[in-house]
Order: structure tokens, then sequence, then C-alpha cells
């Protein structure tokens, strides 16, 4: 695979692999309290909605001209990678909580006992687990259609999260716990790195740039943009207190 697609691969994986913790965080607190047949059957509905979805809407985004493919891909990637970098940053420099997924498994758990139970069919169960998938879900349906369809690379982004799918469902069924020890607030700003770079490549690309280097130039825009975002953290821990807290509010809207 040549250098961008390597980076296309890298970053469907990580990303999709933030989301799938998230969803399998949902799936283990409902179906181990409740339901896991409900609970599967959840699922597996979300993941036929989301098949389609991409099925239906690849070739047509393939089909559009290059450039207004890659601006308008560029822009949707800037719009994701700022929001999950900015969220990042406050949260490596102290202003916002870290994702705990023990605790959010708690929570899912404590949500899902204090529900009535009914004999047969949980419709409680089926209800989280399709929402969590589906929703979880869509931002990986977004990630493999964005990168995919602007590198007209569909197959290798969606096999890219597949793999990233399986690869914590497999961890998931053997510990049957929340993943609480993946580093996910490091893989959310590794993440955050990669969608805005390559938005920032892409958009400038379809707008009439042209890099030097051409595609290497992600080379130099990943290291630099992730030089600038640890920066940041650094800047920020050391911020008076009032910035930090006008900081930590906007962060949180």
């Amino acid at each position: 695979m040549s250098g961008p697609e390597i980076g296309l691969a890298v970053s469907v994986f990580l990303a999709c692999a933030v989301e799938a913790v998230e969803a399998l965080t949902i799936l283990l607190a409902v179906g181990t309290t409740r339901s896991w047949s409900s609970t599967l059957s959840g699922a597996a509905g979300a993941t036929a909605v989301l098949a389609a979805l991409v099925a239906g809407l690849g070739p047509a985004l393939t089909s559009l001209p290059i450039d207004l493919l890659r601006v308008a891909v560029g822009g949707l990637l800037l719009i994701f990678g700022l929001q999950w970098l900015r969220k990042a940053i406050l949260r490596a420099a102290g202003l916002k909580a870290r994702h705990d997924e023990a605790a959010a498994f708690e929570q899912e758990a404590q949500a899902a006992r204090s529900a009535g139970r009914p004999p047969g069919f949980d419709a409680y169960s089926f209800t989280v687990a399709f929402k969590g998938v589906l929703l979880e879900g869509l931002e990986v349906a977004f990630i493999v259609l964005t990168f995919g369809a602007n590198q007209h690379r569909i197959a290798l982004a969606a096999l890219a999260a597949a793999a990233a799918i399986v690869c914590v469902a497999a961890v998931g069924v053997a510990v049957r716990a929340p993943l609480a020890r993946v580093p996910e607030n490091a893989m959310k700003f590794s993440v955050g790195v990669m969608l805005t770079s390559f938005g920032t490549f892409w958009g400038a690309e379809g707008a009439g740039a042209s890099w030097p280097g051409g595609d290497a130039a992600l080379l130099v825009i990943i290291p630099v943009l992730l030089a600038l975002s640890i920066s940041f953290v650094a800047v920020i821990r050391r911020a008076p207190v009032r910035v930090a807290r006008v900081a930590a509010t906007v962060g949180d809207r």
C-alpha cells in the first residue's frame, strides 16, 4: 500500500476502535444485567441499517467530481477532527474529565437494573443496544465513507473499520468487561490529529491548492499539528485559573 493508503487505514482503524469501545460498553452493560438475546438482536438490527447506509451512499459519493468531493470531505473531517482534538487537548490539560469506560459501564448497568424486565423478549435491551450501536456506528459509517470516497478506496476503509470492530469485540468477549484499560483518551487525541490533518490536506487540494511534495506533505502536516496540540496542552496547564475556567466552559459546549 502507498503512504496515503496506510494513513487512511490507520486513521480509520483508530477512530472506529474508539467508537467500538463505547458501543461495546453499552452492550456489555445491558447484556450482562438483562437479556443477551435481545441485546444482540438490537445490535444486529443496527448493524444491518449501517451496512445498508454505507452500501447505498458509497457509490453515490465516489461518483462526485474529485475536487468537489475533497472540499466536502475535507470540511467535514475538519469539523469532526477539531471537535475531537479540542476535547482531547482539554482532557490532557486536566480541564475536562477523562472518559471512564468503567464508570460508563456501571451507569448503564444501573439504568438497566432499575428498568422493569418483562418475560420473553426484552424491548429495553433491544432498544438500548440498537440505539447505542446505531449512534456509535453512524460515526464509523461517516469515517468509512469520507475517507474511502475521497481515496476511492471505500473497500479498504470498510476493511479497516471491520478489523477494529472485530478486535474490540474479541477482547470484550474474552474479558467480558468494559475496556477500561484501553488508552481511549490517547486514541482520541491521535484520531483528532489525523482527522484534522487529512481534512486540511484534502480541503486545500479540493480548493485548488498544490501541496509541496504531494501526498508526502502529510508526513509534515501530521507531526506539526501534533506538536502544536501538545504545546497547547502545556500552555493551558500553565494558564491562570480564570483562563482555565473559560477554556473548560467552552470545551463543554
